[in-house]
């Protein structure tokens, strides 16, 4: 049964299981983080709300690549990979913390392409430097 449970195949259902469930749950916080509704505004056509979230999605998602390209257990893969997941919310507190002169979540929500790129690329940008970190 022991070979079973190593064999790549199901090493990486089960990886990319949980990482799933996780991004599931980090929109879900996202959602609650952020003034929009994100998914009803990207059904509206929001491009500004998606460039935000398609960041968010592409941040997480990175910081988990590297998780399981360092970490031996899928229980130290989840551990640290939820720790680059708040420290990407904090990035994003962080966004609107150092731009006074206008609200992003407002400028977002009001479908500012530019500040949606920007954010996209706060979140991209950062999940790189916080895998490596947790590596």
């Amino acid at each position: 049964m022991e070979q079973f449970w190593t064999h790549p195949i199901v090493e990486t259902a089960g990886y990319f299981s949980v990482v799933v469930l996780c991004l599931v749950l980090s929109m879900a916080a996202f959602e609650v983080v952020t003034k929009y509704k994100n998914w009803q505004e990207i059904k509206s056509g929001n491009v500004a709300v998606a460039l935000a979230t398609g960041g968010k999605i592409l941040g997480v998602c990175n910081i988990f690549r590297y998780s399981i390209s360092q970490h031996n257990s899928l229980l130290e893969m989840l551990m640290w990979g939820l720790y680059g997941f708040v420290l990407l919310i904090f990035a994003y507190l962080l966004f609107e913390f150092f731009t006074p002169r206008f609200n992003v979540d407002e400028e977002i929500a009001n479908d500012n392409r530019s500040v949606g790129f920007i954010s996209f690329t706060i979140s991209l940008g950062l999940s790189f430097v916080i895998g490596a970190s947790i590596a």
